[in-house]
């Protein structure tokens, strides 16, 4: 025992590791897991934008595509030009759009796991 009381030690341990949380933190994460309504609307929203780039990448598609009956029709005795534009001129512009929508589908899921993450 020390002799006088304001000689005390002090062991300083360092930080604690651990953050306790508040009651009721909010997690978003535990949200979609638990489906909650606010998961669900987490859930609903990243479903609802999916939709909307698929829908766009069917529209472009159709563009692309629908009128081309219509352009061979128009010239019957063009078959090389048929077989030119089907294996080389729609090739490309489909890689594309396909990359397109990979990404675009990759970075809307990277949206929501960056909102529902915990920080």
């Amino acid at each position: 025992m020390p002799q006088d009381p304001t000689e005390r030690r002090v062991v300083v341990t360092g930080p604690p590791r651990r953050a306790r949380r508040a009651f009721g933190y909010y997690r978003p994460r535990t949200e979609i897991d638990e489906q909650t309504t606010l998961g669900h609307t987490y859930v609903r929203s990243l479903m609802r934008i999916q939709l909307r780039t698929g829908l766009i990448v069917f529209a472009v598609l159709a563009l692309l595509i629908g009128p081309l009956p219509l352009v061979f029709a128009a010239a019957p005795d063009a078959r090389r030009l048929e077989w030119a534009v089907l294996g080389f001129g729609l090739y490309p512009p489909l890689v594309l759009l396909a990359r397109w929508y990979v990404r675009r589908a990759e970075r809307n899921e990277r949206d929501l796991v960056r909102l529902v993450e915990d920080r």
